[in-house]
C-alpha cells in the first residue's frame, strides 16, 4: 500500500455498458492488493486545477496491474474523461491501494453475502474474482440491485460464473425495467425480497454492502432487525442521496 502519489500507465480499457468503462492500469513495483480496496485518482488541468476522486478496485490482481470501473456522471469533472477520452498509453496519478476494513481475505473460511446497489457492485466484483482465483471453497452469494439491464456491469462474466462456478450464486433485483421474460415485476428492493435472496442469519455469513448511502443504510438496518449480528456487516457507501434502489 502506498500513500504517496505515483504514476500508473493505462494498458487497457473495456466498455461495460453505454456509460461505464473498466480501465486497466499498470503500477511499477506494485505487489498486488486486497479485494475491496480503492485508489485515489488525481487529474491536473493545464491551469493547475486538480480534481481527486476515489475508485474501488474491480480486479483480483496479485501483480503490478489494477482495474477500476468508472460510471460516467452527467455533470462529473473526472468520470466523463476517464470513460470517453482516456487512451491506452496515457498516464494517471494515483494513490493507494488503500483500505483495510471493507476487504475480503482468502483465509476467511466463512460464507459471504455480497449486496450491491448499482455501481456498488465494483468492489464486490473484486472479492468475487479473488475468491474464484483462490482455493477458498466457502460459498459466496451476490444480490445485485440495479435499475435496468442496460446498467449491468460485468454481465457476461457474472452469467458465466453463476452458471459454471460451484462457489458463487447470483441474484438480481431490477427496480425500473427488467429483461424480457423476467419472472418478477420491476420494483424497489424490499426487506422481504432481500431476506428471500440472501444467506439466512442462522448461517452467520459475513455481509458486505456497497452502494449509495441511503441504499446501504436501509439494507444494513433491515439486516440488523432480521437478526444478523452488527459485527458481521461491513458497509461501503458513495455519494448521492437517492432512495433505495
Amino acid at each position: 500500500m502506498s500513500t504517496q502519489w505515483q504514476v500508473a500507465e493505462v494498458v487497457g480499457g473495456v466498455p461495460e455498458n453505454d456509460t461505464a468503462r473498466t480501465i486497466r492500469l499498470r503500477v511499477g513495483g506494485l505487489m498486488g492488493h486486497l479485494a475491496g480496496q480503492h485508489i485515489d485518482v488525481r487529474l491536473t488541468a493545464e491551469d493547475g486545477y486538480t480534481a481527486i476522486r476515489s475508485y474501488s478496485l474491480a480486479s483480483a490482481s496479485v501483480d503490478e496491474h489494477l482495474e477500476i470501473t468508472v460510471d460516467e456522471l452527467p455533470d462529473g469533472e473526472v468520470s466523463p474523461y476517464l470513460v470517453r477520452d482516456l487512451a491506452v498509453g496515457d498516464r494517471l496519478e494515483i494513490r493507494g491501494p488503500v483500505g483495510g476494513w471493507f476487504v475480503w481475505r482468502p483465509g476467511n473460511g466463512k460464507r459471504v453475502q455480497l449486496i450491491g446497489g448499482g455501481s456498488g457492485v465494483v468492489p464486490l466484483m473484486s472479492m468475487i474474482r479473488a475468491h474464484e482465483a483462490s482455493t477458498n471453497e466457502s460459498p459466496f452469494r451476490l444480490l445485485y440491485s440495479l435499475k435496468s439491464p442496460d446498467s449491468l456491469l460485468y454481465s457476461e462474466e457474472l452469467r458465466r460464473l453463476d452458471r459454471e462456478s460451484d462457489k458463487l450464486m447470483v441474484d438480481y433485483v431490477y427496480t425500473r425495467s427488467a429483461p424480457e421474460g423476467w419472472p418478477v415485476t420491476p420494483g424497489r428492493l424490499t426487506s422481504d425480497t432481500l431476506l428471500r435472496k440472501i444467506f439466512p442469519a442462522e448461517e452467520n455469513p459475513d455481509v458486505f454492502i456497497c452502494g449509495q448511502t441511503v441504499f446501504v443504510e436501509t439494507v444494513a438496518d433491515w439486516l440488523v432487525v432480521a437478526g444478523y449480528p452488527v459485527e458481521s456487516i461491513k458497509t461501503e457507501r458513495f455519494g448521492g442521496t437517492g432512495g433505495i434502489q
